[in-house]
């Protein structure tokens, strides 16, 4: 599953730079004021830190909800106390694009993440030149030389990468490039199976320095106390947020370890 989704991500950014070729997107990247300081947006505190998802779909759980205004959703998020926003940018499987990256930026003052499956330095261009702040890099998908290249470029051009591992060797990797945000994905992205107690088993490989962020598995307050207690330090929340209310969820969630 995650070769077929990082394959077509990476054919659907082939087919936009026949549109808006690499020098013209590194312009446009290059254009962009600052980007948002996501360690400091997401840095230990004594409440747990939410990530908001921004999520129409997904190939485990298919049709979401439509979002049609992912700015009006992303305001919500910031609302309801989201200490960073997140916007599913793939559009075969989850049904997101670039464009709501884009809005998403320009209505809120968090930092904004792009998730998506990133494999080649154009994807990291446009992530900035869209306004993204953090950039997902799925430590599965990408062999250690290409991992690192990326992880540079998104450094070079002032967002952070949030590195994502599924496993102690995988968090290895991370602390290997120096990686200061770090998640672990309670979804096994070769199967899409979840396990709950995966980030609490690898809670002690993490990088010392790193910012802790718990993926999926959250559709409940006590799903957040669950990582909190394991050590989390940020929780990524999406499907909880688009088929409920999203500012009461967020801020019941954020209460949790009040």
């Amino acid at each position: 599953m995650l070769a077929d989704l990082t394959a077509g991500a990476v054919e659907d950014a082939e087919t936009r730079a026949v549109q808006v070729p690499l020098g013209e997107v590194e312009r446009q990247a290059l254009a962009q004021p600052s980007a948002r300081d996501a360690l400091a947006a997401l840095a230990p505190s004594d409440r747990v830190k939410i990530i908001a998802e921004v999520k129409r779909a997904s190939p485990s759980r298919g049709d979401l909800a439509d979002i049609p205004d992912p700015a009006h959703q992303a305001r919500l998020y910031e609302t309801g106390g989201a200490s960073a926003i997140s916007v599913l940018t793939e559009q075969r499987r989850f049904k997101g694009s670039l464009d709501d990256l884009r809005a998403v930026h320009a209505s809120v003052g968090v930092p904004v993440l792009r998730k998506d499956f990133i494999a080649t330095p154009y994807q990291v261009l446009e992530a900035r030149a869209a306004g993204a702040d953090i950039v997902l890099l799925i430590v599965a998908g990408l062999g250690q030389r290409l991992l690192a290249e990326l992880y540079r470029l998104v450094q070079e051009l002032g967002m952070t990468p949030l590195v994502e591992a599924h496993s102690a060797d995988e968090l290895s990797r991370a602390a290997d490039l120096g990686a200061r945000l770090v998640g672990v994905n309670a979804r096994d992205l070769t199967t899409f199976a979840l396990d709950r107690d995966l980030f609490g088993r690898l809670a002690a490989d993490f990088p010392s320095d790193a910012i802790k962020v718990a993926e999926s598995a959250v559709l409940r307050p006590a799903d957040v106390a669950h990582y909190r207690a394991a050590g989390a330090d940020a929780v990524l929340v999406g499907e909880a947020l688009v088929t409920g209310d999203p500012v009461a969820t967020l801020r019941a969630f954020r209460g949790e370890d009040a």
